[in-house]
C-alpha cells in the first residue's frame, strides 16, 4: 500500500516476464488481486477483532456444526467487513492504469486504460459519460460501505459515540 505503483508495476513486469505471465489475462488478474489484498486484510481483520468468540461457543453448545456456526453466526456478523474489503479492492483495481500499462499487451484493454488513452488523444463525450457513471458508481459504493458499517455496529451492539 505504501510502495509507489510505478515500482510495483516495474517489479511485476520483470517477475511476470521471468515466469511467463507478462501480457496475459492471468497476469492482469493476479496483479489486480495483489493490489487489492491489503485492503481486504485490513477490513476483515478489523471486523474480526471486534467479533465475540463466545457466540461460536454458544452455537456449539446448542449442537450447531462448525459449518452451520460459520454460515448462521460468524458470516452474518463479519459480512460487512468482507463486503467493505471487496469494495475497496474493486475500487482500487478499477482505478489502476499504471500496472495495466506494464503488465498487459497492446491488445488487452481495461476501462481505465481505455479512458486514459481517450484522454491522451482527444477528450470525447464518451469518456466524459463514462467518467460521470464512474463518479455515480463511486458514490453508491461509499454509501453502501457506510450502510454496512452502521449495520455491523447495530448487529454487534456497538453504538457510535
Amino acid at each position: 500500500m505504501i510502495v509507489p505503483l510505478i515500482i510495483t508495476a516495474t517489479g511485476l513486469f520483470f517477475f511476470y516476464s521471468a515466469i511467463g505471465l507478462a501480457h496475459t489475462y492471468a497476469g492482469i488478474i493476479l496483479a489486480h488481486a495483489m493490489l487489492g489484498i491489503p485492503f481486504v486484510i485490513i477490513t476483515v481483520t478489523a471486523t474480526l477483532a471486534g467479533f465475540d468468540r463466545s457466540l461460536t461457543h454458544a452455537a456449539a453448545s446448542l449442537g450447531a456444526t462448525p459449518l452451520t456456526t460459520f454460515r448462521r453466526v460468524i458470516l452474518p456478523l463479519i459480512l460487512p467487513g468482507v463486503i467493505s474489503g471487496a469494495l475497496f479492492a474493486f475500487v482500487t483495481s478499477f482505478d489502476e492504469v499504471v500496472v495495466v500499462l506494464f503488465v498487459a499487451s497492446f491488445d488487452q484493454k481495461t476501462i481505465p486504460l481505455q479512458m486514459w488513452n481517450g484522454i491522451r488523444e482527444q477528450i470525447s463525450p464518451t469518456i466524459l459519460a463514462v467518467a460521470t457513471i464512474l463518479v455515480i458508481f463511486s458514490i453508491i459504493l461509499l454509501t453502501t460501505i457506510e450502510f454496512l458499517r452502521r449495520r455491523s455496529e447495530r448487529l454487534r451492539g456497538v453504538t457510535p459515540g
